[in-house]
C-alpha cells in the first residue's frame, strides 16, 4: 500500500457531492473573477477567525508582499523574519525593496525568539543604516507565535506585527483564532495547507478598515471607485472564483479535520515519544498541524530509510534562509543563528492529514522506530 503524505485523494472523496456541486455553480454563472463566491469565503472566513476585515488575494506570497506594500514598507526598511521558513516570507521583503533582517528561532516552539529579535532590532537601530518598520512572525508547522511578546517588542519600537499564518489557519492562542492575533495576518491556501483549494489561493486579516480598503485596492492593480480609476501602484493578485468555491466547500468540514488531525498528533505523541523530540506544544494554544515534525539523529538516513519501507517524509527546511545563495548577503553566515541551524539539521515532517486512519498511523510509527534503530546500528 502506498501511503500518501497529504491525502487530498481521500479528501475529495470525501466531500465530491459538494466540492462538484459549488464548482457546478461557478461554471453555470460564468463569474469566474471576483464572483459572489469570493466575498462569501471572505464573510465566512471573518466569522471563522474573528478579524473584522479579510480581502482573498492569489497566494499567500501576494498576500505578505500587499501587507508590506499597504504600509509602504520599502528602500532603508527592515523588516525582521525568522531564518527557519519559507523563501517567500523574505522574498516579499526584497520584492518592496526593503532588507530582512534574519533572527534566530526558539529551540521550545520553532518560532521566532523574542529575545534574538529583541537583540536585532536595537543592534539595528544602533547601527542606523536601516529604519526598523515590520516583524514577520511565522507560525511554524502549524503553532501560533508568542504574540503576547512580539507586541511588547513591537509596541516599544513601533513596529508592525503580520502573522505569516501559511501553516496555522486553524490554529488558536488563548481563545483566539489565527487571524486576530496580529494587526495583520497573512494566510495561503495552497492545496498543502490545512485549509486548501486547488491551486493558488491566499488572504489577508486585519480589524483596520482602512488596511482592507487598502488590501482590496492592491488587489486590483491599484484601483479606486472602480477599475479604471487608478490611485496608486498594485497587483493582479485576486483570488478566483473558482479557487473560493472550492474553499466554502471544505470550510464546511474544516472543524472536524482540524479535530482530526489534533487526534493523529496525539496517536503520533503517544507511540513516539520515548524515541524522538516531539513537536512543541504550548499552553494556552493548539496547533493546526500543516505538519508533524519530529527531531531526529541521524536524520537523512532515517528519512531514507522510511522511503525504503514505504514511508514518506519531508523535511521543512534543510537550509535556513541566511544559509540561502539569494539570502546570504543579507546574513551574518554560518553560526549566527544557532538554533535555526541546528533545526535544520534535524526535523523531520511525518504524513500528516485528517483523512488518515489509526492502522495506518500505527504502521508508520513502528516503521519509524524500526527505522531509527536500524540506522542507529
Amino acid at each position: 500500500m502506498t501511503i500518501p503524505f497529504i491525502d487530498l485523494k481521500a479528501q475529495y472523496a470525501a466531500l465530491k457531492s459538494d466540492i462538484d456541486a459549488r464548482i457546478a455553480t461557478v461554471l453555470e454563472h460564468g463569474k469566474y473573477v471576483m464572483g459572489p463566491e469570493v466575498s462569501e469565503l471572505e464573510s465566512r472566513l471573518a466569522d471563522f477567525s474573528g478579524a473584522k476585515h479579510v480581502v482573498s488575494v492569489s497566494s499567500g506570497t501576494d498576500a505578505l508582499l500587499v501587507a508590506l506594500m499597504a504600509e509602504g514598507i520599502g528602500p532603508g526598511d527592515a523588516v525582521f523574519v525568522p531564518a527557519l521558513t519559507f523563501t517567500a516570507t523574505a522574498e516579499v521583503i526584497l520584492l518592496v525593496g526593503a532588507i530582512p533582517v534574519f533572527t534566530d528561532v526558539s529551540p521550545s516552539t520553532y518560532n521566532i525568539d523574542p529575545a534574538d529579535l529583541k537583540h536585532r532590532v536595537e543592534q539595528t537601530i544602533e547601527r542606523g543604516q536601516l529604519r526598523p518598520r515590520a516583524i514577520i512572525a511565522v507560525d511554524l508547522f502549524g503553532l501560533p507565535a508568542d504574540f503576547v511578546a512580539l507586541d511588547t517588542i513591537a509596541d516599544a519600537h513601533n513596529l508592525l506585527v503580520i502573522d505569516d499564518g501559511a501553516q496555522s489557519f486553524g490554529a488558536t492562542l488563548d481563545g483566539r483564532r489565527v487571524g486576530s492575533l496580529a494587526p495583520v495576518t497573512a494566510t495561503s491556501f495552497f492545496p498543502a495547507k490545512p485549509l486548501g483549494c486547488y491551486g493558488d489561493g491566499g488572504a489577508l486579516f486585519c480589524d483596520d478598515a482602512d488596511r482592507g480598503t487598502l488590501y482590496d485596492s492592491i488587489r486590483v492593480h491599484g484601483k479606486g471607485s472602480n477599475k479604471y480609476d487608478v490611485v496608486r501602484i498594485g497587483l493582479n493578485a485576486r483570488m478566483d472564483t473558482m479557487q473560493a468555491a472550492v474553499l466554502l466547500a471544505k470550510l464546511d468540514v474544516f472543524e472536524s479535520e482540524l479535530t482530526a488531525r489534533e487526534s493523529l498528533a496525539q496517536l503520533y505523541d503517544k507511540r513516539l515519544e520515548s524515541h524522538f523530540t516531539l513537536p512543541p506544544r504550548i499552553p494556552g494554544a493548539t496547533s493546526a498541524w500543516a505538519q508533524y515534525t519530529i527531531q531526529a539523529d541521524h536524520r537523512d538516513a532515517l528519512a531514507a530509510e522510511l522511503k525504503a519501507r514505504g514511508i514518506p517524509s519531508a523535511v521543512y527546511y534543510p537550509s535556513p534562509m541566511h544559509l540561502q545563495t539569494a539570502y546570504q548577503i543579507h546574513g551574518e553566515g554560518s553560526g549566527s543563528l544557532p538554533n535555526a541551524e541546528q533545526l535544520s539539521h534535524r526535523v523531520l515532517s511525518l504524513p500528516m492529514h485528517p483523512y488518515m486512519d489509526d492502522q495506518v498511523a500505527e504502521q508508520i510509527c513502528h516503521a519509524l522506530v524500526d527505522a531509527s534503530e536500524a540506522v542507529s546500528v
